[in-house]
């Protein structure tokens, strides 16, 4: 095997094992950053929406679409969402299974599902619901831009 050709092939598989290695840490960065939001859904849970608050981006392109219905859509909406729905102190925690996610160069899809308990009307209500997260490069961190689940008919939040 002449040098050239020695020397493509180590080039070949640096580029394959580094390729390899930075899919690897943004895998880390998109899981870090989903259990970042979940972390703050289970604050926003006990009336706290600060967490919540941080783990989003705050463009105007942001998208909301919980287990409430409707769509909210910029910043000012989702976070007025988020805020309404701390103070309704639901109580209760809730986790994703089944994570699945698809990552990019400045975005990236965590589809899961959302399984707990919440407190509606002093009454407990089981969680099993489909979520999509979408989280964007920003400055560095991963941001969420969107959150869309399947409605929960018994619960009455704010649109």
């Amino acid at each position: 095997m002449n040098t050239h050709r020695r020397a493509a092939i180590v080039a070949l598989c640096a580029t394959l094992f580094l390729g390899h290695a930075a899919l690897a840490k943004g895998a880390d960065a998109v899981r870090k950053a989903n259990d970042g939001f979940y972390a703050a859904l289970n604050t926003m849970f006990t009336g706290d929406a600060a967490p919540m608050l941080k783990v989003w981006s705050h463009a105007n392109d942001v998208t909301y679409m919980g287990p409430g219905g409707g769509l909210s859509a910029g910043w000012p909406k989702v976070s007025a969402l988020w805020q309404s729905q701390a103070a309704m102190k639901l109580g209760g925690t809730v986790n994703p299974t089944e994570t699945h996610m698809t990552i990019g160069h400045d975005l990236a899809v965590v589809v899961d599902i959302e399984v707990g308990h919440n407190v509606v009307a002093g009454k407990p209500m089981d969680v099993s619901i489909r979520a999509t997260n979408t989280f964007r490069k920003e400055a560095g961190a991963w941001k969420m831009i969107g959150h869309h689940t399947d409605l929960l008919p018994d619960l009455h939040l704010p649109k």
